[in-house]
């Protein structure tokens, strides 16, 4: 009996993970990362990249490298959420037969369910490799606020990868589960699940009831943006260094793509290190050149700054907070734990 896994196929990142035991192990891709890109990036001679590799020649590539295809996943081409995708995605997405997004690569079309495939048969890789075995059979989380459509091509995603799809399980409920909210103490409980992903942000009030001894959940309630999220705060660091860099050396970097795929690794890499560091360097020697030569990029960036640029994004999480608790017909005091995911 082969072991069966788990897979978060999230937006901007998935990640797989195998039981050892009664504990979950959050299995490593084979770049040594624990998350993977869900980036999918479709080359001339037919190769396909997926995760960092694909990431990594996204600006250079921006047509034919799909990202945030989460979004489109079983939703119909006329859908406002597509058409609002329309026009900030580089890649084209174009109505299929039967009326679903699809997206154009290379001049053909693939269905967001193929692409997904893509991303899912890595991170079946990435367990097969780890455990030594062929693996079969997966459980992939979705968005609690997924209908049937989009929970079915999940599935249909799975199944192209290879994947038999035992269950689809609502994100916060996984993340419920992974903070063993199902072995605390007796009695009902409510509580708040803040899940700011790459892409994506949404907060759901799940209420954990006891009933004879058994663990279940119900969520309650869903609310959320699903244009806020990390790369967000990431497009903050990004304006912010070519601001700074214009005022020093009078050269506008965000015309340059080269600069700006640099750019966006740059702020990433800031970002994480001011969670845990009051202060970074900025460094990118060779940035680019006019006539007087090469010119290098050098800016010190402090937590706080961090902090005032994305002030008004943490703002905007405040509202869907308040209306996931209305909706719930809770009160805060009633909410015993939040999880921040």
């Amino acid at each position: 009996m082969g072991k069966i896994i788990g897979i978060d196929l999230g937006t901007t990142n998935s990640c797989v993970s195998v039981m050892e035991g009664n504990t979950p192990k959050v299995i490593e891709n084979s770049e040594g990362a624990r998350t993977t890109p869900s980036i999918v990036a479709y080359q001339e001679d037919g190769e396909i990249l997926v995760g960092a590799s694909a990431k990594r020649q996204a600006v250079t590539n921006p047509r034919n490298t799909l990202y945030a295809v989460k979004r489109l996943i079983g939703r119909k081409f006329a859908e406002k959420e597509v058409q609002k995708d329309i026009d900030l995605m580089p890649y084209k997405i174009v109505a299929a037969d039967n009326g679903d997004a699809w997206i154009e690569v290379r001049g053909k079309q693939i269905s967001a369910q193929q692409v997904s495939a893509d991303i899912l048969r890595k991170m079946k890789k990435t367990a097969e490799d780890y455990l030594g075995e062929p693996v079969t059979e997966a459980v992939i989380t979705v968005p609690a606020y997924f209908n049937d459509a989009q929970r079915q091509a999940t599935k249909d995603a799975g199944r192209i990868a290879g994947l038999d799809v035992k269950r689809i399980i609502n994100e916060p409920t996984a993340a419920a589960l992974a903070f063993g909210l199902d072995k605390q103490e007796k009695g009902d409980r409510k509580i708040a699940v803040y899940d700011l992903g790459g892409g994506t942000f949404d907060v759901s009030i799940i209420e954990i009831a006891d009933v004879d001894g058994e663990k279940q959940f119900e969520v309650l309630s869903t609310n959320g943006d699903t244009f806020l999220g990390g790369e967000d705060f990431d497009q903050k660091i990004i304006e912010y260094i070519v601001a700074e860099f214009k005022k020093e050396q009078g050269v506008d970097l965000s015309k340059d793509v080269l600069a700006l795929q640099r750019l966006k690794e740059a702020a990433e890499k800031a970002k994480i290190e001011l969670s845990n560091s009051a202060q970074t360097d900025i460094n990118l020697p060779y940035i680019t050149a006019d006539a007087s030569g090469p010119k290098h990029l050098n800016i010190k960036m402090t937590r706080a700054k961090l902090e005032a640029l994305v002030e008004e994004l943490i703002a905007r999480t405040m509202e869907p907070c308040r209306i996931a608790i209305k909706d719930a017909g809770v009160k805060v005091s009633d909410i015993q734990d939040v999880i921040l995911v």
